[in-house]
């Protein structure tokens, strides 16, 4: 866990604004400022986890709750046809922001590999 501020604790508090479109006493979800595809949403946690690898045993319900506000976000945006569910981890794995966040990205087909 971290208590480094980030761009999403900034967000979190509204200190920063974002085009939110979704939120509870856990997530928030807001459109990514530079989307990588016509819908890039990014859910993050209000618990300050800085990467996936810093999640412990006790966050089990938190990361299970994450998944599922993806699962609601996405539906209320009507990706019914599908959409990518992205977590980068550390340096090597593409993570900018030392602030667990996943990436939904839909609103067209996704290729693979991704990178």
């Amino acid at each position: 866990m971290t208590t480094k501020e980030t761009i999403f604790s900034k967000i979190i508090s509204r200190e920063i604004p974002a085009d939110i479109v979704y939120e509870d006493d856990l997530a928030l979800a807001f459109r990514d400022v530079n989307p990588q595809a016509p819908v890039h949403i990014l859910v993050i946690p209000k618990k300050p986890i800085a990467k996936l690898a810093d999640a412990e045993s006790g966050d089990h319900a938190l990361m299970g709750h994450l998944l599922l506000t993806v699962k609601l976000v996405a539906e209320q945006l009507g990706l019914s046809n599908g959409y990518r569910v992205v977590i980068n981890n550390g340096n090597d794995g593409g993570q900018t922001v030392d602030h667990l966040h996943l990436h939904i990205l839909g609103g067209r087909h996704m290729k693979w590999p991704p990178g």
